[in-house]
């Protein structure tokens, strides 16, 4: 009887597996690919002094346009889940779901009304109640839920975007659970409000992957956290 030796070798990001008799020389071109936890990104307007609203939530400030649309919306439209907090996802359900259908609706609230009806939403709450089979309420055991998110990876969605709410990024900052910050900086000095960073107990070091100025004055800053 003819014997046969299987041995995966893994290469960066990638398994491959050889199959043959000693000499390993056949290869079965499977091209495996390792599962990789999803990553929670911050997804954020800034005040250049730090600050993501007004002292009484204002956002009046905040500079977008068709050129900063078009550039967020191919980032967000790669992805399938995105996580709120209680405030934040309520202003999303009173606008988002219908945007697309109202008369002179544009390109971007036709886009992103289409996507956010689609896509897998996440709450932290301690006082909603799931509604829809597309929603779910976190309320408790945050660190717990929230990695079991991370780990229920697909093929399709590598990342969370984390949509504003301030008080759910300054929980998920102080459990060490945020992977990443896509920042939009506005050229506007606030003064005070709402800050994007509040009670940091420890230092948390960063990599900046890339930037981009837009026409506005708005600077893109993309970081990912360095665990190194």
């Amino acid at each position: 009887m003819s014997s046969f030796t299987i041995i995966i070798i893994t290469t960066g990001d990638t398994e491959v597996l050889h199959r043959g008799r000693g000499d390993y020389s056949h290869i079965v071109d499977v091209n495996l690919k390792k599962n990789e936890m999803r990553k929670i990104i911050s997804f954020m307007h800034v005040s250049l002094d730090g600050f993501v609203a007004g002292p009484n939530g204002e956002m009046d400030w905040i500079k977008v346009d068709e050129e900063l649309f078009d550039h967020v919306g191919k980032r967000i439209s790669e992805g399938d889940t995105a996580l709120y907090g209680r405030v934040t996802y309520q202003m999303m359900e009173a606008y988002w779901p219908t945007a697309g259908e109202e008369p002179g609706a544009s390109k971007h609230d036709k886009e992103h009304s289409q996507w956010y009806k689609n896509a897998h939403k996440i709450v932290l709450s301690k006082t909603l109640k799931e509604s829809g089979s597309k929603t779910k309420i976190i309320s408790d055991n945050l660190s717990d839920r929230i990695n079991e998110l991370k780990q229920s990876g697909n093929d399709t969605s590598k990342e969370i975007l984390l949509f504003g709410s301030p008080t759910a990024t300054h929980s998920l900052i102080q459990l060490n659970l945020i992977d990443g910050y896509w920042l939009f900086v506005n050229p506007i000095i606030l003064g005070r409000g709402i800050p994007l960073f509040t009670e940091i107990k420890d230092k948390i070091k960063l990599k900046l992957l890339n930037s981009r100025q837009f026409t506005s004055g708005v600077t893109e800053l993309n970081y990912i956290v360095d665990r190194q």
